[in-house]
């Protein structure tokens, strides 16, 4: 159950640790071809073409191999077996190694904390707001916003610091970049941000420190009447605004995003009108018994504890085997299943996903659906659509009139199509996209069209419409 839930990089890493533990366990190159079924059994004598070797006074160095094997880990038995770890020589050369490959890695990027202390530090402020301006900085959160109040903060430093001179310091940290850092509210991060644009930009200003709320809510009109100005000059200013940043702090941070590895490739074949599914590489990696270690078992035969020690590491290696195959064999199995229950997906797109349970799956290849779900789990499948966890497409839904069970990920396509469609000067409330579904044969209630417009980010009707 551990090696199943791993994804593509996940089982890369776990098969290389199982490999250094283990000198009985091998992977595969790319360019080999796999060695039988990848088990050994552990009565067999050496594969063919290697010599019979018999332990005796005469050939004793046929042992210092396995003697040099075994000075190569230390070896502790414990409750769980054997486990390998590996010789002081060879964790000191491989260190070595990393410490080359690290001073010859780019240098991680500065974080957002560190990219403002080092402003920080060049202000000429006095020693105390010095102090203050950098409590004030670590207590920014990943978005440089400040939403500690200040009478928090200040009752627990040491000395306490009253309000006043806390947002002496603020003021001076909000003059760092990025502009609308350490501010305590969207609208004060807007405020900081149209003060370092050039030009004087009035009518911004007044209608984010005056009318914020109306413009949440895109009350132009209103906007407009209250500043005496044309709807249109409203619409330039809010243009304007639309060109600030809602998170500044986060744009000062390299998001280094985990790279997707799929671990299922799903290709259209025209000619057979068919989808082809496979595994991708990193999933197919083909694991064996070391053939030298196998050998090793032969030699040992008049050594109880040598032979022992040796057929131990190779059930331990055969068990990981089998834990790979059956992973790979269940994860091709589910795959297979899912494109075949999401065939008109894969035709049409994300307004015909189907119903699927894993419940369903689980009955069908006679195991339990938690079997189901770590099989799915962090694993990608890339489709001719782009790629997509594999856990999408396992869904609930309902049923339209004409008896076709849709998924809920299709219901919610069919939402955001007619809202992309509505006359956006007039647009659609929830209940008229609940008709406008009902039309097309689906019947959900109003309140499942909010959740799942709030799902897509797409506000309520006032805050669509176009003036």
């Amino acid at each position: 159950m551990d090696i199943l839930q791993l994804n593509a990089l996940a089982l890369e890493s776990r098969l290389e640790q199982e490999r250094d533990a283990n000198p009985a366990l091998e992977i595969a190159s790319a360019e080999e071809e796999t060695v039988g079924d990848g088990k050994a059994d552990v009565d067999e004598g050496p594969p063919d073409g290697e010599r019979d070797l018999v332990v005796d006074g005469d050939n004793a160095d046929d042992f210092d191999r396995l003697d040099t094997l075994v000075r190569e880990y230390d070896w502790i038995d414990d409750d769980l077996g054997y486990r390998g770890t590996k010789s002081r020589d060879r964790l000191a050369e491989e260190s070595a190694g990393k410490l080359d490959a690290m001073a010859n890695t780019a240098s991680r990027p500065a974080g957002l904390h560190e990219h403002v202390a080092q402003q920080w530090g060049l202000v000429d402020v006095d020693a105390r707001t010095h102090e203050l301006g950098l409590c004030l900085i670590n207590a920014l959160d990943a978005n440089g916003r400040l939403n500690t109040p200040l009478e928090e903060l200040g009752t627990d430093l040491d000395p306490p610091a009253s309000v006043e001179e806390l947002e002496t310091a603020l003021e001076a940290v909000q003059r760092l970049e990025p502009a609308g850092i350490a501010a305590r509210s969207l609208q004060e991060s807007l405020l900081l941000q149209l003060d370092v644009l050039p030009g004087r930009n009035t009518l911004e200003q007044r209608i984010l420190a005056e009318h914020f709320d109306n413009l949440q809510k895109n009350r132009l009109p209103v906007i407009a009447k209250a500043l005496d100005v044309d709807v249109e000059e409203v619409k330039a200013a809010i243009e304007v605004i639309g060109h600030l940043s809602l998170h500044p702090g986060s744009e000062i941070v390299d998001q280094q995003l985990p790279p997707i590895v799929p671990d299922i490739l799903v290709e259209y074949d025209p000619e057979a009108d068919r989808y082809d599914v496979r595994l991708t590489r990193a999933n197919s990696r083909e694991m064996r018994i070391s053939p030298e270690f196998r050998a090793l078992l032969e030699r040992a035969r008049d050594d109880k504890a040598t032979r022992e020690f040796v057929r131990q590491k190779i059930e331990a290696a055969n068990a990981i085997i089998d834990a790979v195959r059956y992973r790979r064999e269940r994860l091709l199995q589910v795959a297979e299943a899912v494109v075949e229950a999401q065939r008109e997906f894969l035709d049409h797109g994300e307004q015909h996903m189907k119903i699927l349970r894993m419940s369903d799956l689980a009955e069908r290849f006679g195991c339990d659906p938690s079997t189901i779900s770590r099989t799915v789990d962090e694993k990608y499948i890339q489709t001719p659509r782009g790629i997509y966890p594999l856990r999408r497409f396992f869904t609930g839904g309902a049923e339209t009139d004409g008896g076709d069970a849709l998924g809920w990920a299709s219901i919610k396509a069919k939402v955001q199509e007619i809202i992309d469609n509505e006359d956006k000067s007039k647009p659609l409330n929830d209940d008229e996209i609940v008709r406008r579904l009902k039309q097309s044969g689906v019947e959900i209630k109003r309140r499942t069209v909010a959740k799942y417009r709030a799902q897509l980010h797409i506000p309520p009707a006032r805050q669509r419409r176009q003036y």
